[in-house]
């Protein structure tokens, strides 16, 4: 096998080995790891336009998560408000149904992290980060985790 394939290989082995964790975490909560990701930049960052969520989220590619939102609201975790400058403007907030489970997932995520956080010793963190930062550089996914990670600007729910 090729460096580069064992390498695209050992990065989709392990984002689907951290994913099949999450969910196993969230099934309790009744919510899927897409949906956790939602409720959790909420929880950080409410509120949100559509347009602003769907620029954070890693798990939505295209930034629109319309069909994501309606199942958060539909569950009683989201409310969707029209904006108080301009009623296009759709602003995200959490229930307060969702803020407890926000909390939920909160740490559950913390578990998963400090999984990661103990396979991570004894290893140079910043040169695997400077890695997949370089291989996910310009893609969507790539600019969300950039501005989550507060290294562009972290767009606002304001109009």
């Amino acid at each position: 096998m090729e460096p580069a394939e064992e390498v695209r290989f050992l990065i989709l082995a392990a984002q689907r080995e951290g994913n099949r964790q999450l969910a196993q975490g969230l099934r309790p909560l009744g919510v899927t790891p897409a949906q956790a990701e939602v409720l959790r930049l909420l929880a950080e960052r409410q509120p949100l336009s559509m347009s602003g969520l769907g620029a954070l989220l890693v798990c939505e590619s295209g930034g629109n998560p319309s069909r994501l939102v309606d199942r958060l609201v539909t569950a009683g975790l989201v409310r969707r408000e029209e904006g108080s400058h301009d009623r296009r403007h759709v602003e995200l907030t959490l229930t307060p149904a969702g803020h407890e489970t926000a909390r939920a997932v909160a740490a559950v995520e913390a578990e998963l992290h400090a999984g990661i956080g103990d396979a991570t010793a004894g290893h140079d963190v910043d040169a695997v980060l400077a890695f997949l930062r370089a291989l996910v550089a310009g893609q969507s996914a790539g600019e969300a985790v950039a501005l989550r990670a507060g290294r562009a600007g972290a767009p606002t729910g304001a109009p």
